[in-house]
Parts: structure tokens; sequence; C-alpha cells
């Protein structure tokens, strides 16, 4: 696992509070399993196009549904984000992507997190 990309044990110690607690058999490593989806999402890859040192697609992929749905990453972002304070720069970037059609409909279910501050319909 020496080329993949891994947290460090500082970015772990972090996050953990955040994670939601295990209800009786142990979970597979977390550190693993969320630099996989960290990994996938950074890289634009397919859960499956994984590599297998992150573990199977099929375990990344469903914690990080589970965890969307939770709330679990909002919570993470939010955190890091107000302990961060104030920016000292703001920058603007004119670059826009083409998503599917299907993609309007992910923050809808919770699937990606809502970053905008936004207030929620209701």
């Amino acid at each position: 696992m020496s080329e993949l990309w891994l947290l460090s044990e500082a970015q772990m110690g972090r996050i953990e509070p955040y994670f939601p607690l295990s209800h009786g058999i142990p979970r597979v490593d977390d550190r693993r399993i969320v630099s996989g989806i960290i990994f996938v999402i950074r890289n634009g890859l397919r859960w499956r196009d994984a590599p297998a040192a992150y573990g199977p697609h099929k375990t990344i992929y469903n914690r990080f549904i589970r965890w969307s749905r939770l709330g679990v990453f909002n919570r993470i972002f939010a955190e890091l984000a107000a302990k961060g304070g104030k920016p000292d720069q703001l920058m603007i970037d004119a670059t826009h992507l083409k998503a599917h059609r299907t993609a309007a409909s992910l923050l809808k279910k919770g699937l990606y997190p809502d970053v905008s501050g936004a207030p929620k319909a209701g």
C-alpha cells in the first residue's frame, strides 16, 4: 500500500469523533475505507475501480452511502470549516463541469454534503 494515499493519523484523529458507533460487529479499518472514499471521489473513479488495497469496492460504496444519509460527512465538513476561521482570500474559478442528468437528484437524496449553507426546504 505504499503507493496509495492514506489519511494520516493526525487527520484521522480530527475526524474520528464524528463517526457513528459500531453496532456490535467491528467495522473494517475506518482509515483505509475513508481514504478509499476520498481517493475515488478525488479522482472521479467508479466505485468498482477503487484499488483493492482500500478494501472491497462494495464496502467503500456502502460506507459512503450509509454515512452520507446519516449526515456524517456534513458534520465533518461543517466542524472542520468552523475551526478554520475566516479565510484570508476568496478565489473564484470560472471552470464548469458537465454533469449527467441524474446528478441533480443526488443532493436531494442526501448523497452529497450540502455545503451551501442555504436553509433547508421544508
